[in-house]
Formats: C-alpha cells, structure tokens, sequence
C-alpha cells in the first residue's frame, strides 16, 4: 500500500514539474495569453495592439463584452410603427400627423424614477460635489421642487404634500416630481458615471450612456409592441371588463380617486404593457429628450428621428398624469413644457442604447 502511494506521488510530481516550471519561466502565461485563456474580464484599458502579430492584422472581435440590461431596465426590441396620433386630434393641433418610422432596439427604466432612487442621486451630490457645485445650486437646480404642489394649483390645500411627498418614506417608491428638464438631464450624467466608473474598477468595458428617451422611442415602447394601439394596454378603453381603471388619471370631473389614487401612484402600480413597462400612461407625464417643434413630422427622418435644438426651451412631455384626462394618456397624444420648469405632474425614466447586434438574432 505503501509503495503504491510512493509510485502516485512520483508520477504527480513528474506531471507537475514541468509545468510549476514552464509558469516560472512566463511560458505557460504567454501561451495561455496567446490563446485569450487566463486574461483579465478585458475592458477598455486591454492592450491596444493585441490584434498585429507577426507584421499582420489578425485583429477579430474582443473577448469579455456582452451588454447587459442595467439594474431596474427592460428590453425595448428594434421595430417599426406608425407614430402620431391614433384616434381624434380633439386639440386640432395637427402636430402629431402620421409616420411610419423604425427603432432600434434600447434598455429602458421599467418604471418611472421613484423618489428614493431620485434622493440617492441628491445624497451622493451632496456628499461629493458640494464644493465643486455650490449648496445653492444643488437646492435650487438639482433638488426637487417640493412647493409645485402648492403651485401648479389655485387655492389647493398642497400643504401636506410639500412638506411629505419627497422625504417621507411613505412616497418612497412614488415618482420623483418636481423636476426640471435639466435636472433630469444632470440624474442621467450623474447615473451614467456611477455606472463606468464601477465597471473600470472591475475591468470591465466601457458602457453607453443613460439619457432621457427620444420622444419616438417613449412612444414605441409604450405602445409595446401594438401599432397604432391608442393606449399602452391597447384599444378602445381605459378600464377593464370588470370597471377597474387600467391607470392614474383623472376618469371624471372632479374625482380624482375613482382609479384608486388621488394623486400620484407607486411607480410599480397598475398592470405593465406588453415591453414590461409601468406606468406609460398616467401617474405623471415624462420628459422626453426631444425639443418641441410644431413640424416635427415633416423635419424628422423615418429612422430613430430625434429633433434636438439647443435654442428650444420648449421640451416635449408625453404620456398624461394623474389630474389628466384620458386623451393626454394616448400613446401618440404631444405636448411641451418648458425645460427649467418644475411641476407636480411631471416625472422622467432613462434609456440605454443596445449595441451591436439585435437580440435574438446573434
């Protein structure tokens, strides 16, 4: 017995010698480099010229990316609709004629940015950027507007609201209001390097950025997937085969609770379309990346249109809110708001790019 474990351990140190020594030399590291086994994750700090050998580009795709959905998003699939509005411009507008237009595919928030997610935004400004920002710019630009609810309305008893809907926990998981366009725009830079900046701690590669979503996106993933669907759920109505309402709005004059909410919802309340998604009508309206132009149709090209003017203080909003009646809920109803303005009825979600190739057909 004895001698036969004598004869294993011979035979295990004749197979590992070589090899403790070919790893002592660099022997072992650079081969299994060569043949892309035992590198780091990757990320954009990997060497530049790892793909010229020998005088030739050999250069293929590099390992260790693959594009993830972000914590809280859904994937919104590359398609084609026709955009603009689905029933009767009751507003005569004629802003939001017809278009057949195509998509490429994105992540999206699945719900509304919530007041909790919105406060460790302002908690890690605070805690970083104060000297670089100013206390008075972070309060004045960045923090929400807690007095819109006393604001926006005339002779409303908003009192318990400014003093609760943003700190208490009880509108912990409510939608953020009272934010501008611009703040919205600075959570989205704030969000995208929090996120990079992990993500070359651990090697990784570079990710997009998150952004607030083109008015064309907003309206394709809130139609999930049904073309010329007048709501997010479909057609014709706003409540389902037993009474319920199918969102947060304002379904008669005056009672505002009939959808089971007096003013705004939990950002995870009703039923989600058919992309995952929350809350595309009603509870608040969302800015849109979008400046507002009464030729958007005409001007804008029929793949991903995006109408950016920087001159533009007018942004577009889309998708109704609690004290909106149902025509603001329509999945193609348009209006604006102006970008530094702050309102108790306007929130916001972000949007990543997808890169690469459509999912499904890798």
């Amino acid at each position: 017995m004895n001698k036969q474990f004598s004869n294993i351990l011979v035979k295990a140190f004749l197979i590992m010698a070589p090899v403790v020594f070919m790893q002592s030399c660099g022997f072992l590291n650079k081969t299994m480099d060569k043949v892309g086994l035992g590198k780091k994750k990757g990320g954009d700090a990997a060497d530049p010229l790892d793909g010229i050998r020998n005088g030739e580009i050999i250069a293929t795709a590099r390992k260790g990316y693959k594009q993830t959905a972000p914590n809280g998003m859904v994937l919104i699939p590359s398609g084609s609709f026709t955009m603009g509005q689905t029933d009767e411009d009751i507003m005569s507008a004629r802003i939001t004629l017809n278009k057949r237009i195509t998509i490429s595919p994105f992540y999206m928030d699945d719900t509304e940015i919530s007041n909790h997610e919105y406060r460790m935004f302002v908690n890690s400004i605070m805690a970083d950027s104060i000297s670089v920002l100013g206390e008075e710019f972070i309060m004045t630009k960045l923090y929400p507007d807690t007095t819109v609810w006393k604001k926006d309305f005339t002779y409303h008893n908003g009192d318990q609201l400014t003093e609760n809907y943003y700190g208490n926990p009880a509108f912990d998981m409510y939608p953020v209001v009272g934010i501008s366009w611009d703040a919205a725009q600075y959570f989205a830079k704030w969000r995208t390097q929090l996120y990079n900046n992990f993500r070359a701690e651990n090697e990784q590669f570079k990710s997009p950025r998150f952004r607030l979503p083109s008015e064309a996106e907003w309206e394709w993933a809130a139609k999930g997937g049904k073309d010329g669907a007048k709501y997010p759920w479909g057609n014709p109505y706003v409540a389902n085969g037993k009474g319920c309402y199918l969102a947060n709005f304002k379904p008669y004059r005056g009672n505002y609770q009939k959808d089971g909410y007096q003013y705004t919802a939990p950002v995870n309340a009703f039923n989600v379309n058919d992309y995952g998604l929350y809350n595309m009508a009603g509870n608040v309206a969302e800015w849109t990346q979008d400046a507002f132009s009464d030729s958007y149709m005409p001007v804008t090209w029929d793949l991903n249109p995006s109408y950016d003017k920087d001159d533009e203080p007018r942004k577009v909003v889309k998708g109704g809110s609690w004290k909106d009646v149902a025509y603001f809920l329509e999945t193609g109803t348009t209006t604006f708001e102006y970008r530094t303005a702050t309102r108790s009825y306007i929130g916001f979600r972000c949007v990543m790019d997808r890169l690469g190739s459509v999912p499904g057909r890798e």
